[in-house]
């Protein structure tokens, strides 16, 4: 695991950054996390909404383990953090975090798929500009951009039927996010290195064309054949 010299609370319990976690799929994702005993921070460019986002969070779990933070204190005060912005904004937030960032693993969920039109992204995946704009210092991760985000708030003690890709250029940092895949309730696979990671953000687009053409919200992937 990823080590903090600024962790908050308890330090044998891994606190997650969830950056941007005010939109769609931040919340959700902290709401599967700390119901699984996670420690959350939601960050945002304002304090003020990330506590207020927090706090709604808190109220339907009936605990305190989600608080609210500016985006730098939470991804300084993270052993690893999750990047959940609209695409528009991705590096314009990766520059300013770049600092706070270092010595972290950041799992990145950004698929750049741009709406209306939710045209297929072209190279280089979101990750991998994370990862040049970042630098060494920090490991990037890609995985849940084709999870649905209204289905990360139902049902917190079940499961989810979907499957999630997993890219990092090697297996032991894949596996932290795979780790966090499991608690969540997502069966995660790793599938390669950041450069194949845009497949998935290609696979996104796809998902919202599929999503309107068949007048539905739950589109996902399953992987068959194939026995971990």
């Amino acid at each position: 695991m990823v080590q903090s010299e600024d962790i908050i609370d308890e330090p044998i319990i891994l606190t997650i950054a969830i950056l941007g976690g005010t939109g769609n799929q931040g919340p959700g994702l902290a709401l599967r996390w700390a119901n699984a005993g996670y420690r959350i921070i939601i960050g945002s460019r304002q304090e003020k909404r990330a506590q207020a986002t927090a706090d709604e969070l808190n109220e339907k779990l009936g605990s305190t383990f989600i608080r609210g933070m500016r985006n730098e204190d939470a991804a300084k005060n993270a052993n690893i953090c999750v990047l959940t912005v609209v695409a528009t904004a991705h590096q314009e937030v990766l520059e300013n975090l770049k600092d706070a960032l270092q010595g972290k693993i950041l799992i990145d969920v950004t698929a750049k798929v741009v709406f209306p039109n939710a045209d297929v992204p072209s190279p280089p995946s979101a990750a991998r500009v994370a990862q040049n704009i970042l630098g060494d210092g920090v490991r990037v991760v890609a995985a849940f951009q084709n999870v649905p985000s209204h289905m990360l708030a139902l049902d917190l003690d079940e499961p989810l039927d979907l499957d999630v890709l997993v890219f990092a250029e090697n297996a032991e940092t894949a596996n932290e996010a795979m780790m966090l895949s499991d608690a969540g309730g997502m069966n995660a696979y790793y599938a390669g290195g950041l450069d194949k990671a845009i497949v998935v953000e290609g696979i996104t687009a796809v998902l919202v064309e599929l999503n309107r053409r068949y007048g539905s919200k739950d589109g996902a992937i399953k992987i068959t054949g194939i026995e971990k």
